[in-house]
């Protein structure tokens, strides 16, 4: 342990013995339902920039699938299947960004754009 470390330790370890943790508020409840309970370590972190940029795993769920329809429309010959594509693309991204404006964040500015597609490379 560092010397820092030590000082730390030792100055919790007091605190303890003067009884400075006995009033703290939800002592003696059982501590909060972990949010990410269902989510890989290795992208809590990621889950968490999102989550206090203001996103919520429904829209990143939504987002992704809006991913999904956009390759399979760039990727499909049949126009018909296109036009089809076309309509479920248009219906998701109205869902996303009703998603959106309900936290009032605005979709329709290009450094917006730019930064979220930034953001999508990175984690998608």
């Amino acid at each position: 342990m560092d010397k820092f470390g030590g000082i730390t330790e030792e100055r919790i370890r007091k605190a303890y013995e003067d009884g400075e943790f006995d009033n703290l508020p939800g002592m003696g409840k059982p501590l909060p339902k972990d949010t990410m309970e269902g989510i890989p370590n290795e992208l809590k972190m990621a889950y968490r920039v999102m989550k206090n940029a203001g996103f919520s795993p429904d829209e990143m769920d939504v987002k992704k699938e809006i991913m999904t329809i956009e390759d399979l429309i760039n990727k499909t010959e049949d126009e018909m299947k296109k036009d089809g594509l076309k309509k479920e693309l248009n219906a998701k991204i109205l869902q996303y960004n009703s998603l959106l404006s309900k936290k009032r964040i605005k979709t329709n500015s290009s450094v917006f754009k730019q930064y979220e597609n930034k953001i999508e490379k990175k984690f998608f």
